[in-house]
């Protein structure tokens, strides 16, 4: 084990000594030191969790955030020195995490939480627009694709997530809505994080779009009867879902 993955094995254990040939400028390897600096560690990552899944805690309360978050780094440490990624897999820990089992909707709030701020650093791109949709031939509609926003990003639940992230976005929150599922389309079509709830049918259209399929594929998926491909097809584009087709990579 080289001297840096030592050193990252102590900071996240600590049962673990401090590494070899780490001095203090007295000269020695002090443990108490080493302490407070993992301390340190630890408590900056609880707290940029704290920040980067705000209506997570505020469903829970700060103090059992608090104590789910410590339990997650201890169990994770960051892939990246660049935090607004870190807790890509706080939502699969909350949904293995004992004293939240009750809480059915909170690994997808924290999904959708994610999602958001993923959105929010994307890359910068133009978005498709209707222009661009009229200017395709008819005939050849059924076999196009299109390539997805980089901000795009589509959580299905069986919560009414997007009523509960959207109840926390006043003080105080809104009553929380105890309704039926929901998806939610997370965008970020002109440099502003947006938030749209999906006709239940229009899910599958969606999915199959963002991944890639053409739109006659996409709309083959879909047997609902209420289901309009045109109609689900302006709604995504309106919303920002895919990329121009002059800037997509």
């Amino acid at each position: 084990m080289s001297t840096f993955e030592s050193f990252a094995a102590a900071i996240a254990n600590p049962d673990l000594p401090p590494p070899r040939g780490l001095s203090s400028v007295a000269g020695a390897n002090d443990p108490l030191r080493f302490a407070v600096y993992r301390n340190n560690v630890h408590v900056s990552l609880v707290s940029a969790l704290l920040k980067g899944f705000p209506v997570v805690a505020a469903l829970v309360g700060e103090p059992f955030f608090k104590a789910m978050a410590r339990a997650y780094v201890a169990e994770n440490r960051p892939r990246s020195p660049v935090l607004l990624h870190y807790g890509d897999g706080f939502a699969a820990f909350i949904a293995s995490f004992p004293p939240a089992q009750k809480l059915a909707y909170l690994p997808d709030v924290a999904r959708l939480e994610y999602a958001w701020r993923q959105a929010y650093h994307a890359a910068d791109r133009p978005p498709l627009t209707l222009a661009h949709l009229s200017g395709i031939p008819s005939e050849t509609l059924p076999e196009q694709s299109f390539a997805p926003h980089p901000a795009a990003a589509l959580i299905a639940s069986s919560s009414p997530i997007g009523a509960i992230w959207s109840a926390h976005q006043q003080t105080p929150p809104a009553p929380l809505d105890t309704g039926a599922a929901q998806s939610v389309l997370v965008t970020r079509p002109h440099h502003e994080v947006r938030l749209t709830v999906l006709p239940p049918h229009d899910y599958a259209f969606a999915r199959a779009l963002l991944d890639g399929a053409s739109i006659g594929d996409a709309a083959a998926r879909n047997e609902a009867p209420e289901f309009d491909p045109g109609t689900a097809l302006v709604g995504l584009i309106g919303a920002g879902a895919f990329a121009s087709p002059e800037t997509a990579q």
